[in-house]
């Protein structure tokens, strides 16, 4: 029993000895540490780090553009659709068999000419059978009269052939009429479409067989917001720009105001009348629409990408001494990617087109510049050579990590 107590204790202080040897060596181990750490910590807090603020490194890069002034037209810019000046569906108003199809489709045709002619051998046998009772009855009609007046016959006799007269004449026109509508006309001069129907076809009153359109001169159809509604007024003048033609603006003016103001958008309907001598727009086209209400002025204008739109305002930087300076400014018309302002800036002034996120009011900027196009690889290894750490994309603190 003594012996295993004993062994107990000996293998108890082993532990002890050797938890105090391992607690004392960290203990100098990590002062050893500290006293390594305090120089390094006093060099950051007396040097400031490369690219902190207030450095020499920290001005932020970027892209510029100077303010220009141009002449803006002043007006809306809506979206609308072109129509036909006149437009129709061409559908008899009776049935019958195709004999004739008088027009090639696509072809323009004058008001008055034949379209379509129907077979007409029944409606003409009515016709002359009409015709024919038609003189009888006039014939008793005449006897009747006369032998009236010789007192030969009664008034009721001669009522009776008067009536027969009439009812005669009135089945001639109505087999007259029969045979004109088996013969469809233009209704006005214009282009007809692609026909739906051949010759020998039996076709149904108000079936559809071909479309007319009047394409000189079109319609725009567009809406614009009621509060314009004093601005605009019939012979407006506006322009017009199609996807099909991007690089050509068409010239129109305001044909007719719709005088109901649409409920739902609270929009007016505007019509305008463009003219298409060479018959090159045709109806269905998409069209941006640009209503003028004054003569050009002068205004200025920067690029739309140096806005940045914040709620319902409009701000952008502008550099001024090297510092970035951010504005509220007011705008007004777009063209061609510039936006006009309004208030707030002036002709030569320079503006931040590219990196506002990274800026703050009154931060340092650096103008990056534009590297010019090359024509060779040695004249692109030049410009890159010689290019800025910030315009590269290494900073100083990578060519530190580099050498390391």
């Amino acid at each position: 029993m003594k012996n295993n107590l004993v062994i107990v204790g000996v293998f108890a202080g082993a532990l002890i000895f050797g938890a105090g040897g391992y607690w004392l060596g960290k203990g100098q181990s990590g002062s050893t540490a500290a006293s390594n750490l305090a120089p390094v910590s006093s060099q950051a807090a007396a040097k400031p780090a490369s690219g902190a603020p207030g450095s020499s490194g920290s001005a932020i890069a970027v892209e510029v553009s100077t303010v220009k002034s141009v002449r803006m037209a002043q007006g809306l810019t809506a979206v609308g659709s072109l129509r036909s000046d006149e437009s129709v569906t061409i559908r008899p108003e009776v049935s019958g068999r195709i004999s004739e199809i008088g027009f090639r489709e696509g072809q323009r045709v004058a008001k008055g000419s034949t379209l379509i002619r129907f077979d007409t051998s029944v409606q003409r046998a009515e016709l002359e059978q009409a015709e024919a009772n038609l003189g009888l009855s006039k014939s008793r009609l005449e006897r009747s009269r006369d032998l009236f007046t010789k007192g030969f016959l009664s008034s009721q006799a001669r009522d009776e052939a008067e009536s027969n007269f009439k009812i005669a004449q009135a089945n001639y026109d109505l087999s007259q009429a029969r045979l004109t509508k088996l013969e469809i006309k233009a209704p006005f001069s214009g282009i007809v479409g692609l026909r739906m129907v051949s010759i020998g076809d039996y076709v149904k009153d108000g079936q559809d067989i071909v479309n007319l359109e009047e394409i000189d001169p079109l319609k725009v159809d567009f809406r614009i917001p009621e509060i314009y509604l004093k601005q605009v007024a019939a012979g407006q003048s506006l322009q017009i720009t199609l996807d099909a033609f991007p690089n050509q603006t068409f010239q129109g003016s305001v044909f007719a105001i719709n005088p109901l103001v649409d409920t739902n958008g609270r929009a007016i309907v505007i019509r305008a009348m463009v003219k298409n001598v060479e018959a090159r727009l045709r109806p269905g086209m998409f069209a941006r629409v640009r209503l003028l209400f004054s003569d050009e002025r002068e205004s200025v204008a920067v690029p739309e990408q140096s806005l940045i739109p914040v709620g319902d305002d409009q701000y952008l930087f502008k550099v001024v001494d090297g510092r970035a300076q951010r504005l509220k400014v007011g705008i007004g018309q777009r063209r061609d990617g510039q936006v006009e302002i309004l208030q707030g800036l002036t002709a030569g002034d320079v503006v931040v087109t590219a990196g506002q996120l990274k800026l703050r009011d009154g931060a340092q900027v650096k103008i990056a510049a534009a590297a010019a196009p090359t024509n060779n690889a040695k004249s692109a290894a030049d410009a890159t050579k010689g290019a800025s750490p910030t315009a590269t994309g290494t900073s100083p603190a990578m060519k530190a990590g580099g050498k390391s």
